[in-house]
Order: C-alpha cells, then sequence, then structure tokens
C-alpha cells in the first residue's frame, strides 16, 4: 500500500500543505508528462489543498525566511504543521509522508516533530508545479500577488543581512583602511608633482622639507618670492615653524633661503595654476589626517583589545584581509599569523623545499621589529596568538574593554625581554585572571554611577525630597 504524500509549501505569502492525489510519478526523463503539468488544468486535479497558514505581518514573513535559510524550523511553521499535520493523525492516516525541498529542513522537522519526511527527484518535480500555478491554487490570491511579495521579501531580507550587527560596523573600517593605503600613496604622488613645479621657482625647499604634506604648506605660504620682502619677515617665519611643527631653526632657514633662492622667477598667471593645484593636494593631507583619526576611533569602538595589542593600521588591515571581524574571530592563530603572505606561501609549498613564511600583515608591528632576527618567527607565533584571542573577545563579546588587549600586550612585552633577561611572562591564566578582576570593578564602577544617578533623579522628581536637601545643606 503507498504512503499518502504530502507537500509543504514554503511561500512568500505563507506556508501551506497539499495533499497528492495522484499515485503516478513524475521523472526528470518524463519530458511529456512535465510539458502537460504546465497547465492547470491538467495539474490540478493531483493535488489538493489541505491548510493553508497566511503570515501576520511582513516582520513575521522576514522571521520565517531569515529562519528557513538557516535550515530551522520557526514557532509559527512549527506549529502550523503540529496544528494541520496532527489532524490527518487523529483521521486514520498513519501511513503517510511529508515531501520538503530542503533535505536539512527535513532533518530538523523529523528530529522535532518525529515526523516522516521524504525529499526525492519526484517531490521535487511536484513543488516545481506548485511553485508555478501557487497564485490560483492557494485562497484569496490574485495575479501578481506571489511576485510582489516575493519581490518585498527579498529586499527585507537582503536589508536583514546587511544590517546582521549594526554595533559591528567593520564594513567601514575595512573600507576607511583601503582608502587610507590609497590615500597614502596618491598624496606622495602629487606631493612630488608639487615638489618638481614648485622647486623650479624655490629649488632648495625640498631638501630643507620633504615631507609632501609639509612641503606644499609652505609652498602655498611663501607663493612668490618676488613677493616676500613686501611681507612682514618674523611673522612669515613663525607661521613657517607652526606648519614644521614648532622647529625655528628650520624655519628661519627656510625664509632665509626662500629670499636668497637660485630659482627662477615665476609669473602670476603660472602661480595661479601652481597654487590650485598645491591647495588640492593640501586639503588631500588634511583629510588623509582626519581620516586616520576616524580609522582609529572605529578601531577603538569595534575592535578595542586588537587595537591595544598590535594597533589600529595593522588591526584594521587584518580584519581587511579576513574579510570581516567575525571571519579574523574564526580563523585560527596560524592563519592570522601568514595573514598577507598567501603569495610566499603557496610560492614555498609549490617548491616542496622552500622555507613556509613566518609572518605576513603582522610582521610590521613594533615588537616583530624590536625583536632579533633569530627571534622573530617566535614572537610571531606569539604575538598571533594573542592576536587570535583580542580578537575573538573584541567578536565576541557586547561591549569589550581594552583592558584585555592592554593584558595581552603586557605579556607580548613579556615575551620580548625574556629573549634578553630570562624571565618568563606571566601565564595567561594569571594574565586573563587580572584582567577579569579589572572588568568587573569597571562594571562595579559604572552600576555605581548608575545608582547615583537614579538616586539624583529621584530627589530632582520630588520636591519634598529636594526640600528637605536643601534644608540639611543649609544646616
Amino acid at each position: 500500500m503507498s504512503k499518502t504524500l504530502y507537500l509543504l509549501y514554503e511561500g512568500p505569502t505563507g506556508y501551506a500543505i497539499f495533499k497528492v492525489l495522484s499515485n503516478e510519478e513524475i521523472g526528470a526523463g518524463d519530458v511529456a508528462l512535465q510539458k502537460d503539468l504546465q497547465e492547470l488544468s491538467t495539474f490540478a486535479p493531483w493535488v489538493k489543498l489541505v491548510s493553508f497558514a497566511p503570515f501576520e505581518s511582513p516582520e513575521n514573513a522576514l522571521e520565517d525566511a531569515v529562519s528557513l535559510s538557516e535550515s530551522l524550523v520557526s514557532p509559527f511553521l512549527h506549529n502550523f504543521l503540529t496544528t494541520t499535520l496532527a489532524k490527518r493523525a487523529a483521521k486514520g492516516e498513519a501511513n503517510w509522508e511529508l515531501g520538503v525541498q530542503d533535505s536539512k529542513l527535513g532533518s530538523v522537522i523529523h528530529d522535532s516533530l518525529q515526523y516522516p519526511v521524504v525529499c526525492n527527484e519526484a517531490s521535487f518535480e511536484l513543488f516545481r508545479c506548485l511553485r508555478l500555478h501557487a497564485e490560483k491554487l492557494l485562497p484569496e490570491h490574485n495575479e501578481g500577488d506571489i511576485p510582489r511579495a516575493q519581490c518585498g521579501l527579498g529586499h527585507a531580507f537582503s536589508r536583514s543581512k546587511v544590517k546582521f550587527n549594526v554595533h559591528r560596523s567593520d564594513n567601514m573600517i575595512i573600507q576607511a583602511s583601503a582608502l587610507a593605503e590609497h590615500m597614502d600613496k596618491g598624496v606622495n604622488l602629487l606631493g612630488m608633482r608639487v615638489k618638481e613645479w614648485y622647486g623650479w621657482h624655490f629649488p632648495e625647499l625640498a631638501r630643507e622639507v620633504p615631507e609632501p604634506l609639509k612641503y606644499a604648506k609652505i609652498a602655498l605660504l611663501l607663493g612668490n618670492r618676488e613677493t616676500l620682502e613686501e611681507r612682514d619677515a618674523a611673522e612669515v617665519t613663525t607661521q613657517i615653524a607652526d606648519i614644521l611643527e614648532g622647529d625655528e631653526a628650520l624655519a628661519a632657514r627656510v625664509y632665509e633661503k626662500a629670499v636668497t633662492s637660485m630659482g627662477g622667477s615665476m609669473a602670476e598667471v603660472d602661480w595661479d595654476s601652481i597654487r590650485t593645484f598645491t591647495t588640492r593636494v593640501a586639503s588631500l593631507g588634511s583629510y588623509k589626517e582626519s581620516l586616520a583619526q576616524y580609522l582609529v576611533d572605529k578601531m577603538m569602538l569595534v575592535a578595542p583589545n586588537l587595537t591595544q595589542l598590535i594597533g589600529h593600521g595593522i588591526g584594521a588591515k587584518l580584519i581587511s584581509k579576513a574579510g570581516s571581524l567575525t571571519n579574523l574571530a574564526k580563523a585560527p592563530a596560524s592563519t592570522i599569523q601568514i595573514l598577507g603572505a598567501e603569495k610566499a606561501l603557496f610560492r614555498a609549498l609549490k617548491k616542496k623545499k622552500g622555507n613556509t613564511p613566518k609572518y605576513g600583515l603582522i610582521f610590521h608591528s613594533s615588537f616583530i621589529q624590536r625583536a632579533s632576527k633569530e627571534h622573530r618567527g617566535k614572537i610571531s607565533r606569539y604575538l598571533a596568538n594573542k592576536a587570535a584571542l583580542a580578537t575573538r573577545i573584541d567578536c565576541f563579546m557586547e561591549q569589550p574593554p581594552s583592558v584585555f588587549g592592554e593584558k595581552l600586550k603586557e605579556q607580548v612585552e613579556a615575551r620580548l625581554g625574556f629573549f634578553d633577561t630570562g624571565n618568563k611572562p606571566p601565564s595567561n591564566k594569571a594574565a586573563m585572571a587580572e584582567a577579569l578582576e579589572q572588568y568587573q570593578k569597571i562594571i562595579r564602577k559604572k552600576e555605581r554611577k548608575r545608582e547615583r544617578a537614579a538616586e539624583d533623579d529621584e530627589d530632582g522628581s520630588s520636591p519634598s525630597k529636594k526640600k528637605k536637601k536643601v534644608a540639611v545643606d543649609s544646616d
């Protein structure tokens, strides 16, 4: 005796259970039958609608769509299945099975509800026909309702995935880090062009002020040297010293060479073009500085412990290379150690006899730079281990404090000193115990502040209490 087959239809407007009335199976090779079932008049006698549960709201539809994408049974689907199929079993239909489109979802339904589940080629063909004729088989559906619901649900689902974790704005860090790297190259390249252009008028300046951004600012300040004699020498020297971060001796030397320079004369129309270009370069340099500060603030908000341990620049590059903070937190320490050196790794593996790289992006850390060559591999492994711990704390704590990163940094410092002094660094257990103690103190301090604020609000809200407090203070 063949089993009664029920089909679970997962639509954008709700869930439906269909009972299959025909015993004929559809195969992938039965092209003629598949073509006939494209017509509703042919397919309608094959199935019968048993129950339909429309979604109560767009939020309900989105919640169930997210659950289905993760092969989970939502409470709404669980209630619908138990209500509908329990009635079928009560009527004596014990010899039945439930057809589903996703085998993983079928396994979850079987484990949680103990329902017999099937997921095969014949059910797939039936589901294909159901999706084709769903608007005419489901109640209270008009033409175009399902495509519109699919479009709206798809947009909501995409927005929910983009906003999966609004507090972890690591995508901003990835974009800012990439932009900062491009800005470094761009400002240096354009700064060289400023030197070549303005250097024809004042060639001695490039030797005194090699930094492109400072050079551009001084070039804007000096302008055409022929007008320097008309300006106050002391005032110009003071302004140059401000650009050079207070180096008055260098500022005086720059002014003196500007007055006695061997450069050629410059027409006003030439200076207009140079000034326009130099202003753009100086503004780009100023934006690069503000971008660097933005990256520091963002890293301290998203990954404070990783920033404390390894710095905001390297930390941002690690997050960018991994793709996200979550991906970096899931990576083992051995992967973090060589992250950024993939080409060297694959080249060494291809040669089979070559040495694999000991470090990638973390090579630029001050810990590795301060270590001697024979100890850099050990320090890189140790630093990658601590970076993995710091990243996981930042990723999986709701509001991670920076105390863990500070203790991990102390461990790496002690490990670096171990090669010179022989004093062993503190164990990870002891360091984390100290960090947890400091973290608990911070929590207690915040709680006391909240309690005081609540007491002040109560005193302020009650006039009688406020008067009593004033009277006590006056006494």
